[in-house]
């Protein structure tokens, strides 16, 4: 699984994007993202001026979903201060495989 945060210094809000791979015969959920060292998260999409909450992701079997801006990704509501360089962990919660860790490198970004 591939991942990344992006955390825009001095903003009142941050983001993590996730390239979820699924080998398995079977489709699968990702229901929720959390982590205990990045604050309050939730599943969105945003295009052009728009932002909405996702209450699940699909991933099909033998398939993958990968976030990205302009699309999905997980917001992170008044985040800590995050530098770059540093990971955080960020679980993955998904109705089949159950919680997923991922430690999620933090780069920089823009406002």
């Amino acid at each position: 699984m591939d991942a990344r945060l992006v955390a825009p210094a001095g903003a009142a809000s941050a983001v993590a994007y996730f390239e979820i791979r699924n080998s398995g015969a079977v489709g699968d959920t990702l229901l929720y993202a959390d982590s205990p060292e990045a604050g309050i998260s939730m599943i969105r999409t945003t295009g052009p001026g728009r932002t909405e909450r996702v209450p699940s992701v699909r991933v099909p079997a033998g398939g993958r979903v990968r976030m990205a801006p302009g699309g999905l990704g997980v917001v992170i509501l008044d985040p800590p201060a995050l530098a770059p360089g540093v990971t955080v962990d960020y679980n993955l919660w998904f109705r089949y495989s159950g919680r997923v860790t991922v430690r999620t490198p933090v780069v920089a970004g823009t406002k």
